[in-house]
């Protein structure tokens, strides 16, 4: 049935299967990729200021070295950088997020292109198909019937739904895809805020006392 369906839909529905395989390999390297670095950033970051307040600056970069993800890394920029004050601080996060947002964001513009192009590639097919029932209606003429149009009107179909069946798996991963970055890019933007707050009140090796030496509430 599928060799069939390849064959009645010509050149173009293999053009369909070409780009329902190359959107299916992006969408799992993707979704794998981003469960490989998904982590509690609540929980790394509440670490890293535990460790700082005890002015261990050296277990605090390994921490970071040591779990996956943008936010980590971010962190560990920001952690390098902290003794060279907060506008320091904070272009040293700016910088690692501008390298690390294009990472998370890699490849999903051929995820975006196939859901966009699928149903054209559908509808040219389509136009093929048609182009081949009117073939046969000048060749044949009056005689025409439906044995000799069945070949157009089945690569217009085929090649419709197949662009359909392709575009709308791909929009919903490519959506879906997007609203995991960016719940990653807030929990690096949280983590960021919630670094530069421990720099500005409480620097590493004070136990939690703030920069004027009153202690936290």
């Amino acid at each position: 049935m599928f060799k069939e369906i390849l064959q009645v839909g010509g050149p173009v529905m293999w053009l369909i299967l070409a780009c329902s395989v190359v959107a299916l390999f992006v969408f799992l390297e993707k979704l794998f990729y981003l469960h490989r670095i998904q982590v509690n950033v609540g929980d790394l970051v509440r670490g890293l200021i535990n460790v700082l307040k005890r002015g261990n600056i050296v277990e605090a970069v390994s921490l970071c070295d040591d779990t996956p993800g943008p936010a980590a890394h971010v962190l560990r920029s920001a952690i390098l950088s902290y003794e060279q004050g907060d506008d320091d601080i904070a272009q040293s996060i700016q910088d690692a997020a501008l390298s690390e947002i294009p990472r998370l964001e890699s490849r999903m513009n051929i995820l975006a292109t196939i859901a966009y192009v699928a149903p054209l590639l559908g509808l040219l097919g389509t136009v093929f198909g048609m182009i081949e029932v009117f073939r046969q209606i000048n060749e044949v003429g009056a005689f025409v019937n439906s044995k000799n149009l069945a070949k157009g009107i089945g690569e217009a179909l085929y090649t419709t739904s197949g662009g359909l069946c392709v575009a709308i798996p791909c929009y919903i991963a490519y959506n879906y895809l997007v609203s995991r970055i960016e719940a990653i890019i807030l929990d690096m933007e949280k983590a960021s805020s919630e670094i530069i707050y421990f720099f500005r009140h409480a620097k590493p090796g004070e136990n939690g006392k703030p920069a004027n030496g009153k202690a936290e509430k």
